[in-house]
């Protein structure tokens, strides 16, 4: 797994705990054998091979974000995993797609086994779960149980790509989720496209650690990588850094998080710098807040609301404009 005790250090959403890889360098940890009708399926993740027989119709989700992932497939899963820091029940991207119903909880930061059990799943869904082998071992006992697809020792975290195929297999739905995958890298291209200042532009996305240090998300995290897909370009990996390094964020565009404006430009050392001084900088707030909540989602129904409400932000911020002011989602 990659850094979860870093990026742990940045508190406030659960969700903000899952790292991801860059979209060219995918290593797909799932692969699909069965018959016509899609079944049986056989998903290859950390802990081996889980084989699906037949149409699921009991599914528990147990990671950051397979819930979005399963409601875009028109399943409402029997229970899920909740966020502990964020009103995840109210996120405005799913409200359709669960129809007022509130699905019960098996757990938040840790998942309580016994509800699972308790739920009679006939699919557990963890592709982004970061369970460990003792939990797995539980879990596949109870049903059929895929574990993370990635993020674990020399495979890269899956991509928002890769997660929806891995669900939309296992739920045999692969036709629908290629469909929606492709509608979605069809809105970022489009929106890519209406914006050409983004193309190639260095982007910044850091947010604020409790020590006075800042985290600088890069390729190996789902929350950055959504700027690469707008054309954007990040860092390699993610690091901490130190107030005194904090010119290493002076980028084309700064996202910064954590704090507010106000409580961000009190800081000497972040007023200094160019992309504050020349207004280049997007302030997203807490990643208890929507709109960099659902970055941490990085799922098909959290981007298309990401997209719509980033891309005047960076617009803004991108437009070599100095007097065009960014405003505060």
């Amino acid at each position: 797994m990659k850094n979860p005790a870093l990026l742990a250090a940045a508190g406030a959403s659960v969700l903000a705990l899952a790292v991801g890889c860059s979209t060219d360098d995918r290593s797909a940890a799932s692969s699909t054998s069965g018959s016509a009708d899609g079944f049986p399926v056989a998903i290859e993740h950390r802990f081996g091979e889980t084989v699906v027989d037949a149409e699921p119709t009991r599914i528990v989700t147990i990671g950051f974000n397979e819930q979005d992932f399963v409601l875009a497939l028109g399943v409402e899963p029997v229970a899920t995993r909740g966020n502990l820091g964020y009103d995840y029940r109210q996120r405005p991207w799913a409200q359709e797609a669960l129809g007022g119903t509130e699905i019960p909880e098996v757990g938040s930061t840790d998942l309580n086994l016994e509800q699972i059990a308790v739920q009679g799943p006939d699919l557990i869904l963890g592709p982004y779960s970061f369970i460990d082998q003792s939990q797995y071992d539980t879990l596949s006992s109870m049903a059929p149980t895929i574990a993370d697809i990635g993020g674990y020792e020399d495979v890269p975290a899956a991509t928002w790509q890769q997660e929806f195929a891995t669900v939309g297999e296992a739920l045999g739905k692969s036709q629908e989720a290629n469909d929606q995958t492709a509608e979605l890298e069809q809105k970022f291209a489009d929106t890519e496209a209406a914006h050409p200042q983004f193309t190639g532009k260095s982007l910044s996305l850091a947010f604020v650690v409790n020590d006075g240090s800042y985290l600088l998300l890069g390729k190996d995290d789902i929350r950055a990588l959504f700027f690469t897909d707008l054309g954007f370009e990040i860092p390699d990996a993610s690091e901490t850094i130190s107030p005194e390094n904090l010119g290493r964020l002076d980028t084309d565009v700064l996202v910064i998080a954590g704090e507010t404006r106000e409580q961000l430009q009190a800081d000497p050392l972040i007023a200094a710098l160019d992309a504050v001084q020349q207004d280049r900088t997007v302030y997203i707030g807490s990643f208890s807040a929507d709109l960099p909540a659902a970055l941490g989602y990085s799922s098909p129904l959290s981007l298309n609301y990401a997209i719509d409400g980033f891309a005047p932000l960076l617009a803004a911020a991108a437009d070599n404009d100095p007097s065009t002011v960014v405003p505060t989602p």
